[in-house]
């Protein structure tokens, strides 16, 4: 998930899977994409001047504040999301987790043993795909677990009737 509500497809999906008795525990997951770690993540002695050494220290303050601000900022939204769910008698789990997205989420499911990923998808295909990627498309090739890819609403399909 990550508050969009293309993302939020899988909702209803997910709910069915827990409302149904076949996921005994449910993991809310949020990958943060991580922030530009030249910005914060050079130690001050690296910096000749103290001048230099001000910029950081303001740089490093300004990215501490944003990287806590989204932590929250998602760790909110996750938390509204399980309470959707935890009239059903299943576990909720929420995790924030930081990485490229794709590698992240594949990377989780198997060392936590998870037995299917729920996932939205654009549907995009040909050009648009091309130029734009597909997460989707990356977890599905990178996973090791089942992966269900849901078609977000509207999207259109590519096969004509």
């Amino acid at each position: 998930l990550d508050g969009s509500d293309l993302a939020e497809c899988v909702l209803p999906h997910a709910e069915a899977f827990i409302k149904g008795g076949m996921a005994g525990t449910a993991v809310l997951i949020w990958v943060l994409e991580p922030l530009p770690t030249a910005m914060y993540g050079a130690s001050v002695e690296t910096f000749a001047s103290s001048a230099q050494e001000d910029i950081f220290a303001s740089n490093a303050d300004y990215w501490g504040k944003m990287a806590a601000e989204r932590r929250s900022t998602a760790q909110e939204y996750l938390d509204r999301i399980a309470g959707r769910f935890n009239h059903y008698g299943a576990e909720i789990k929420c995790e924030i987790l930081e990485g490229q997205v794709a590698a992240t989420l594949a990377g989780y499911a198997e060392k936590n043993n998870i037995d299917l990923l729920l996932i939205a998808t654009h549907g995009r295909s040909g050009v648009n795909r091309w130029l734009m990627g597909s997460v989707a498309d990356r977890v599905l090739h990178y996973s090791r677990v089942p992966v269900l890819m849901v078609r977000s609403p509207g999207s259109k399909t590519s096969i004509s009737n």
